[in-house]
C-alpha cells in the first residue's frame, strides 16, 4: 500500500504546472532497521529507487532514525551514504539557502562521536555563510523536530531534549533562519520560536493521528515563504505562475565562493550528492 501512496505523490508531483524545483523527504526513507532487517531492508531500497526515480525533479533525501538506526554507527552511516548520499549537506535554490541536518547525530552520538562531531563544526561554518550572504531565506530540513508544538514542552520521543532544543534554536535563530520543516512524528504539528516557524509535516505513508496521507507545498517568492498540506485524495496542486516569475533563478552553489548566476548543474533525482553542496 505504501508504494502505491509513494507512486501517487509521484505522480501528483509530475503533473504540477509549473513544476517544483524540487521535493524534499524528511526522513525515513525506509521502515526496516539497518541492522537487523537487512534483506527487507535491501528490497524496501530498491522499490524507494524505483518509485521516485520516475520524477521529473530531485529528490532531496534526509536522513532518519530508521535509515540509520535510533543508536547510529559507522557502518550504518556508511550504508546511508552509500544509498542516499551525504546525510548532512547544503544547497542553494533560487536565492535560498537550504540546510538539511542529520539530527539522529543529537540523539545518540556514542558510537559516531568523529562524525556528530563533524556536522557540529560543519553548520558552525554554514550558519556563518548565512549570516555573510544573507540570502533571502534560510531554510533548514530535518528529521527529528526541535518540538512538537511549544518550544518549552517536555521532552518525549518526537522532540529534542529541552537544553540541547534551546541551544539549536537560539544558534538558528541568530544565524537569520526563520523556517525549520521536520518529519518523524507522522502527523502535523508545529509552532513558533520567536518568529522561527517550525513545521512538522505528516507522512505519505504511515499515520499516528487523525492526518490522511499528504504532501506539503512550499511557496517561496523574495519577500515571503508560506506552505499548505494536500491529502493524496485532493486535486493535484497547481502552483500560480506568479510565484514562478517572482522567485531568483535556481542556483547551486558548489561552494561559498561561487556565482549564484551560474546556471544549476544537471542531476539525477535520486543522486542527492549530486545536489551540489554549498
Amino acid at each position: 500500500q505504501e508504494i502505491n501512496w509513494s507512486k501517487q505523490l509521484v505522480q501528483q508531483v509530475n503533473a504540477m504546472n509549473p513544476k517544483p524545483r524540487f521535493i524534499v523527504i524528511c526522513g525515513d526513507l525506509l521502515d526496516a532497521w539497518p541492522e537487523t532487517n537487512g534483506l527487507i531492508r535491501d528490497k524496501q531500497e530498491k522499490d524507494f529507487k524505483d518509485v521516485f526515480s520516475a520524477l521529473d525533479v530531485p529528490c532531496v533525501c534526509v536522513c532518519g532514525n530508521h535509515d540509520i538506526g535510533n543508536q547510529p554507527s559507522i557502518e550504518t552511516v556508511s550504508r546511508y551514504r552509500s544509498s542516499f548520499g551525504d546525510d548532512f549537506f547544503s544547497f542553494w535554490c533560487g536565492g535560498v539557502y537550504f540546510l538539511v541536518i542529520n539530527t539522529q547525530y543529537y540523539e545518540d552520538r556514542s558510537r559516531v562521536p568523529i562524525i556528530a562531531a563533524e556536522q557540529d563544526e560543519w553548520l558552525v561554518q554554514q550558519l556563518l555563510t548565512i549570516k555573510k550572504r544573507k540570502p533571502e531565506h534560510a531554510v533548514v530540513f530535518q528529521h527529528i523536530p526541535f518540538f512538537l508544538k511549544h518550544p518549552d514542552e517536555e521532552k518525549e520521543y518526537f522532540n529534542f531534549s529541552l537544553n540541547l532544543r534551546h541551544i539549536m534554536l537560539d544558534k538558528l535563530y541568530e544565524a537569520g533562519i526563520r523556517h525549520v520543516f521536520a518529519g518523524h512524528y507522522h502527523r502535523n504539528a508545529g509552532g513558533f520560536y520567536k518568529d522561527m516557524q517550525l513545521v512538522v509535516t505528516s507522512a505519505v505513508g504511515a499515520q499516528l493521528g487523525d492526518n490522511q496521507q499528504g504532501y506539503r507545498v512550499v511557496k517561496v517568492t523574495k519577500s515571503w515563504l508560506n506552505h499548505e498540506y494536500h491529502t493524496l485524495s485532493s486535486m493535484t496542486v497547481t502552483i500560480p505562475p506568479f510565484i514562478s516569475r517572482n522567485i531568483l533563478r535556481d542556483v547551486l552553489m558548489k561552494n561559498d565562493g561561487g556565482n549564484r548566476d551560474e546556471e544549476p548543474a544537471i542531476y539525477n533525482p535520486i543522486a542527492v550528492r549530486q545536489l551540489k553542496a554549498a
